[in-house]
């Protein structure tokens, strides 16, 4: 359906370059008609005007020695064509003689006259095949160049086929890195790069940015994993300090930044396992509605729990739980109460009834260390951030949005278990 919607797109490459080449075969077409026409014409009106000329010595030769007109010979300027007689006059006495040509739609004529004894004399020759063989040669030339213009333009589209597909595969391939995928590549091979045409060099600057953006990203994963692994024994260190700390509201402090810290890093180090893709599911059938209440249940967190024809799912329940626990706890800190969570098949749903999500994270996805605005209370933006990555590691998938009602709903749909 895709390539046959592409097909029919007329504002594609493809037809674009049919019409250019369209357009010009017309123009040639029609100046090289236009040329031939007047050509022919003024060749069948010269040799039409030699033989009015030879005709009319003839017809003198004849009056002169029997005394009567031919058969078709006009004297006397009474019945002569007035433009014939004006071009007699302008000529007197450089061109004794004026041709004149009749363009009669039934019978075309052309006309050559002359002075004798102080009168004109004039005759006229048939101009009819000449017209008639003018008119087939101009039905000839319109028929031929439709026929020609018939078989160019299909070619040329078959011709502008395979650098529109060039583009098309360009496109994909941005649109693939565009959504995450960093070793896509337009994947021209030795034969496209050997053209060393401007398309050639389109599909090397944008896989020269696949790499560009895959090495960029790498080196933050690391740097991102590297910092969290170097943070871990000094926070550490930290968390034994603080519980040795005699109680106090200075302690209580301590500790709870202390364990704010301790969260981060852990998140950090879930992130970064998560880029690299060393996570592996250990899927099996489970009970979702059980697991999901328990997991609200971990929490601590007040939320109107509801399930409705549950169905079991094959996923790994520690990680299912890691994206109930993250999803609750961003509806608590960004949103509003009262939160609902909701089992309905194998979907689970979140809800709040705050603002809603912030247009960039609904445009976007979430992304780590911005959480939409400023008014959408504290936090890393790394909890949506995870669970997402662990909802693509068990073949779930999570999807946000805003409810009709007011509020921001994040929908998990999980792969059915095996009968």
């Amino acid at each position: 359906m895709d390539g046959v919607r592409a097909l029919l797109n007329w504002r594609s490459l493809r037809w674009r370059i049919a019409l250019l080449v369209a357009v010009a075969c017309c123009a040639v077409a029609l100046t090289i008609g236009v040329l031939v026409h007047g050509s022919t014409r003024d060749r069948s009106l010269h040799e039409g005007s030699v033989k009015a000329q030879n005709a009319l010595s003839l017809a003198l030769e004849h009056y002169e020695r029997d005394g009567v007109p031919g058969d078709g010979d006009v004297l006397g300027a009474d019945a002569l064509p007035g433009e014939l007689l004006r071009r007699l006059r302008d000529g007197q006495p450089h061109e004794p003689v004026a041709t004149w040509y009749d363009p009669d739609p039934v019978r075309p004529r052309m006309w050559a006259v002359r002075e004798y004894r102080g009168q004109p004399y004039a005759v006229n020759v048939d101009m009819t095949l000449d017209l008639l063989s003018r008119n087939a040669l101009d039905r000839h030339m319109w028929k031929y160049s439709l026929l020609a213009l018939a078989v160019v333009v299909p070619l040329s589209a078959l011709a502008a086929e395979l650098p529109h597909r060039r583009l098309r595969r360009v496109a994909r391939t941005a649109r693939r890195i565009s959504a995450g995928d960093l070793e896509a590549r337009t994947a021209e091979g030795g034969g496209g790069r050997g053209r060393g045409d401007e398309i050639t060099e389109i599909s090397a600057t944008v896989d020269a940015m696949a790499d560009s953006l895959r090495d960029r990203l790498r080196t933050e994963q690391r740097f991102t994993a590297d910092v969290a692994h170097e943070l871990r024994t000094p926070l550490m260190g930290l968390v034994t300090a603080s519980g040795l700390l005699p109680e106090g509201e200075a302690a209580e402090l301590v500790r709870d930044r202390v364990g704010v810290l301790r969260t981060l890093v852990e998140e950090l180090l879930e992130i970064s396992r998560l880029d690299a893709g060393a996570e592996r599911a250990e899927l099996r059938p489970v009970p979702l509605a059980e697991v999901v209440a328990d997991s609200l249940a971990r929490t601590g967190l007040t939320a109107r729990f509801t399930a409705s024809e549950v169905a079991p799912v094959e996923t790994d329940p520690r990680r299912l739980d890691r994206i109930v626990a993250n999803l609750v706890v961003n509806a608590h800190r960004h949103g509003r109460a009262p939160v609902e969570v909701g089992v309905a098949g194998t979907t689970v749903t979140v809800r709040d009834h705050g603002d809603g999500f912030p247009a960039e994270l609904l445009a976007h996805g979430p992304q780590r260390f911005r959480t939409g605005a400023a008014e959408r209370g504290r936090g890393h933006g790394l909890g949506l951030t995870i669970a997402l990555g662990q909802a693509q590691v068990i073949g779930a998938s999570l999807d946000f949005a805003d409810a009709p009602g007011g509020g921001a709903v994040a929908t998990l749909r999980l792969p059915a278990a095996p009968a």
